[in-house]
């Protein structure tokens, strides 16, 4: 008879473990990107990019936007895998799964807003019709932040060293989830949203695109458990497993300006994208002080994963 694989525990799952936590948490928090965002929704929010006068500029800026959140969220949901073949704790594993799924749900939502609302606009504009894979959409520091990010992945896969596992989790949750994403999160809240922080010059007129918020909403309550679970881990890495913090540091700041290339890519005349840079610069550092301070402490997953935020950017994450 085959024995089980692990012998070394009574139970399978540590219901008290951190990453047990963050998987009730995504089990309880479970949402539908088909049917969670309101169908009416997403036919307000054409109509209102309608009324706003064929305004060109913006609205390529819009697509820039969405096409760089379909394809990072795409990617993420391929390059997760070699991280959940190498992950030895079941907690963490079961973990893991709720994330690779929450990434497919992430990139539905972008397919689904692509289709519902951006196609059906251009073509009411007389505009040319665009896919969201189209490749001008992507900056080349856009394109080495993803392919880095896969490469530091798969190098678990070879080389599975305590070093390289908190390089990996510096491209994937660290930067691509965190820093990246909430920025991205941060401008569209900012723009499109009359709750939103208050980044732009008031006179800069945009339409309020409560089913694409909606939609972020809940992508951003996911991915404040990605973020913590990483976090966590880098953590663990630093203080427990010896790993020189500097090789954290210096892989999160080498990443930096990719992020701020991708942010740049969607700067129109009266849409200044510092604002946004600088946030996403002020994230690192605070990223660093957090996993590199011993006596530092994450919020607990339940503040992870809330909406509230600050007008001036600040944030449980």
């Amino acid at each position: 008879m085959t024995q089980i694989r692990d012998t070394s525990r009574d139970m399978r799952i540590d219901p008290d473990s951190f990453a047990g936590g963050y998987f009730r948490n995504a089990v309880y928090r479970h949402w539908d990107p088909c049917e969670d965002v309101p169908q009416e929704l997403l036919e307000q929010d054409r109509e209102r990019l309608l009324a706003h006068d064929g305004d060109e500029e913006k609205f390529e800026a819009l697509r820039t936007t969405l096409a760089l959140f379909g394809a990072g969220e795409e990617a993420v949901t391929e390059d997760l895998m070699p991280l959940g073949m190498v992950l030895d704790d079941i907690d963490d594993q079961m973990f893991l799964s709720t994330q690779i799924y929450e990434e497919a749900k992430h990139t539905q939502f972008f397919d689904r807003y692509w289709r519902e609302v951006i196609d059906p606009v251009a073509r009411a504009e007389d505009a040319e019709v665009t896919r969201p894979t189209d490749q001008r959409y992507f900056p080349e520091g856009y394109v080495e932040l993803f392919d880095r990010t896969e490469e530091a992945m798969e190098r678990l896969l070879t080389d599975d060293t305590p070093e390289n596992r908190a390089k990996a989790y510096c491209h994937y949750h660290l930067t691509v989830e965190s820093v990246l994403a909430q920025t991205g999160y941060y401008g569209i809240s900012a723009r499109f949203s009359d709750g939103g922080p208050d980044v732009y010059d008031d006179d800069v007129d945009t339409p309020e695109l409560e089913g694409l918020v909606e939609g972020i909403n809940y992508i951003r309550s996911d991915e404040g458990r990605h973020v913590g679970f990483g976090m966590q881990k880098v953590r663990h890495l630093i203080h427990e497993e010896r790993v020189d913090e500097t090789v954290v540091q210096d892989t999160l700041m080498n990443l930096l300006p990719f992020v701020s290339e991708a942010v740049e890519a969607t700067r129109t005349e009266d849409i200044d994208p510092t604002p946004l840079i600088e946030y996403a610069t002020d994230k690192v550092r605070r990223r660093i002080d957090v996993l590199t301070e011993r006596d530092a402490e994450l919020p607990a997953v339940e503040r992870l994963v809330t909406l509230e935020e600050d007008r001036d950017g600040t944030s449980a994450d």
